[in-house]
């Protein structure tokens, strides 16, 4: 535990952002644990993946959490004959000053949607790595930072469904979350027959400024995490590199995606400092998208869902700090 400073400051924190999970969650029922880990996502500074089955409420999820916070938004509907210079922008030239010009593309913005993301081309699926890595376009040998906050939010069909094309391990690296929403349950369900999702995302009022979230995430980033959790962190990470099933173990982002993760986390349940039921639960999340299972196995079983029921078995596996 921190300074008492520190603890207020968490506790304050905590405050404000119970504030959004509660508008969130007016929007998107039912669904307590989605909400929570998206807001989670937000605060360590990461992209969102949504993937689940058509009509389950994944581009309401993305709208909401847009419209909860006071920053620019823009949507983008990922086709097959889409553009790279449709997500980024483009260099024309203007007859009147006789110079190029460079058009800025959606991706100029504080919250992208990034609807059905494996819907368009890997060409232009790549147009959106350096933004979600480096938080900057380069065009024509020229950088353009992005705005602050900056998150990607994008859904996706299983892969399994026509017209996809799976996203690159590259890219999904770049995912600080994976969320499936699923099906609500009946009572939650019954709300949303009378009650259209996306209108009542529109109708939000935000909750927290764009100056709110940068200084919410500076918070995460003061919570204590313990070496011990750190180890326990780099043991888990260990595990899925060496596991037979497993072709492609965690890479040193997802390393840091989970830590960063678990200040979050920490953040939001009012606490400065991190403990391993934070880790516990934040590992298949923030690592089930970036391991990749062997083509053997894959073919016997569906491949996501081994993923996660292999990180399962890993936490089972490696001791827990005390």
């Amino acid at each position: 535990m921190g300074p008492p400073e520190t603890l207020e400051a968490a506790v304050s924190a905590a405050s404000r952002l119970r504030k959004l999970e509660s508008a969130l969650s007016e929007v998107v029922r039912g669904k307590a644990d989605v909400v929570r880990l998206s807001l989670v996502c937000l605060l360590a500074r990461g992209h969102l993946l949504i993937e689940d089955v058509p009509g389950v409420g994944k581009t309401t999820l993305a709208h909401a959490l847009a419209r909860s916070v006071q920053c620019s938004f823009h949507r983008l509907q990922f086709t097959s004959d889409m553009l790279p210079s449709d997500v980024v922008g483009v260099t024309i030239y203007n007859a009147q000053t006789q110079s190029f010009e460079f058009k800025k593309g959606p991706v100029f913005t504080q919250f992208l949607l990034a609807d059905e993301i494996n819907r368009t081309t890997p060409k232009t699926q790549s147009a959106l790595l350096e933004a979600m890595n480096e938080r900057q376009v380069t065009i024509d040998g020229r950088s353009y930072p992005l705005p602050e906050p900056f998150m990607v939010i994008a859904t996706q069909n299983p892969v399994e469904h026509h017209g996809t094309y799976p996203l690159p391990e590259s890219q999904l690296d770049r995912f600080l979350l994976r969320l499936r929403v699923g099906y609500p349950d009946r009572a939650s369900e019954k709300r949303i027959v009378r009650h259209s999702g996306l209108e009542a995302a529109a109708a939000l009022t935000p909750v927290l400024t764009a100056a709110d979230v940068v200084q919410l995430q500076r918070e995460a980033e003061r919570v204590t995490v313990d070496d011990s959790l750190v180890d326990y962190i780099l043991a888990i990470v260990e595990k899925t590199r060496q596991h037979d099933a497993l072709a492609l173990g965690v890479s040193p982002r997802g390393t840091q995606a989970l830590f960063r993760a678990t200040q979050a986390l920490a953040l939001l349940e009012g606490r400065d400092y991190a403990v391993p039921d934070d880790v516990k639960r934040l590992a298949v999340p923030v690592f089930a998208h970036r391991v990749l299972i062997n083509t053997r196995v894959a073919l016997a079983q569906r491949a996501t869902e081994l993923a996660e029921r292999i990180l399962k078995e890993i936490l089972t596996q490696v001791e827990v700090p005390q």
